[in-house]
């Protein structure tokens, strides 16, 4: 199934790199040639670009095309990319490898990383902010300020390093055993860890893939006079949902079992740290069955939405190697 999948899904992938050079090169090119170098580097590195995918498929299940999902598609990305580069960064994960290359700051230097994530950020709300029509670009610089803000994707990597300890508050005391009562202390949140965890990656990660999804069903239903179907963006939700917290636990469950060749990043970086992360908390097994329970429920999402290739996609994500 994954081959197929990616051959069927290949003619998009297609379409969203050129997408996302077109735009890249015709709204950078009045720009310092260092910061335009740094952002076309971390953008086009090779990726499967799995947000922009989400945002066509949401798109054509809600009876949309391409032509129509590509600018959502190509801002998310940008907003991703975005996030990789800063939170690959010294201060936040400190990473040195990203897709199998060197991270941007590596290549560039920290100051210029920080700069190139900043523009990418802003270049997002530019693609979008102009294209298919004023309600659909309203209605998408909010999906994507909601999805990368400070109570979605931003948010989630805050609790993420105060759990890693790597962020410094006059509510922590220090001492602590474990991340669960980092976050415990800090945020005063008492919910089991497990709800905590899940709640931590419904923000860091699952907030984007809901952005993503809802970019398409904007771009094909916003501008109808009867507006957006809400059957449709609530089917589309459940599957970020779901898909969110299956594509986290698999990369958790990548950096205990994988290889660097394989994923194209460093792996056990996490258990060396003591992050906080389903295999540590769940134990392996645990976080498999977890795993496929949670393809299960995307699965049914993608039924719904009447999309069979967003159904094959959840099913490559609980096998996946990288």
């Amino acid at each position: 199934m994954p081959g197929k999948l990616w051959d069927e899904l290949k003619s998009r992938q297609t379409r969203i790199e050129s997408a996302l050079k077109s735009h890249l090169d015709s709204l950078t090119q009045d720009a310092p040639e260092p910061i335009r170098a740094a952002m076309g580097y971390s953008l086009m590195a090779p990726g499967k670009r799995l947000r922009p995918l989400l945002a066509v498929l949401a798109c054509e299940a809600a009876g949309g095309t391409i032509e129509q999902a590509l600018p959502g598609g190509v801002a998310i990305e940008m907003v991703h990319t975005y996030s990789l580069i800063h939170d690959d960064l010294p201060a936040m994960d400190d990473d040195d490898l990203r897709r199998g290359m060197p991270t941007c700051h590596k290549k560039y230097g920290e100051a210029l990383a920080i700069l190139a994530g900043d523009a990418l950020l802003t270049l997002a709300f530019h693609v979008v902010a102009g294209v298919n029509g004023p309600r659909t670009a309203a209605v998408s610089c909010l999906a994507i300020a909601e999805g990368a803000g400070a109570v979605g994707m931003v948010g989630g990597q805050t609790l993420d390093l105060i759990a890693d300890g790597r962020i410094s508050t006059d509510l922590a005391s220090g001492g602590r055993e474990s991340p669960v009562e980092t976050l415990t202390e800090v945020t005063g949140d008492s919910r089991p860890p497990l709800a905590r965890l899940e709640d931590l990656h419904a923000r860091k990660t699952g907030a984007l893939f809901r952005s993503s999804l809802r970019l398409g069903v904007y771009a094909a239903q916003a501008e109808r006079p009867e507006g957006v179907n809400t059957k449709t963006l609530a089917a589309a939700d459940r599957y970020a949902a779901a898909f969110g917290l299956l594509f986290q636990v698999t990369d958790d469950l990548l950096d205990v079992e994988s290889t660097a060749d394989k994923a194209g990043k460093r792996v056990g970086k996490d258990a060396a740290r003591g992050k906080l992360t389903y295999p540590g908390l769940l134990g392996v097994e645990e976080s498999r069955r977890k795993a496929a329970e949670l393809g299960r429920q995307a699965v049914t999402a993608a039924e719904e939405l009447g999309s069979p290739l967003l159904a094959s996609l959840a099913q490559y994500v609980v096998t996946r190697e990288r």
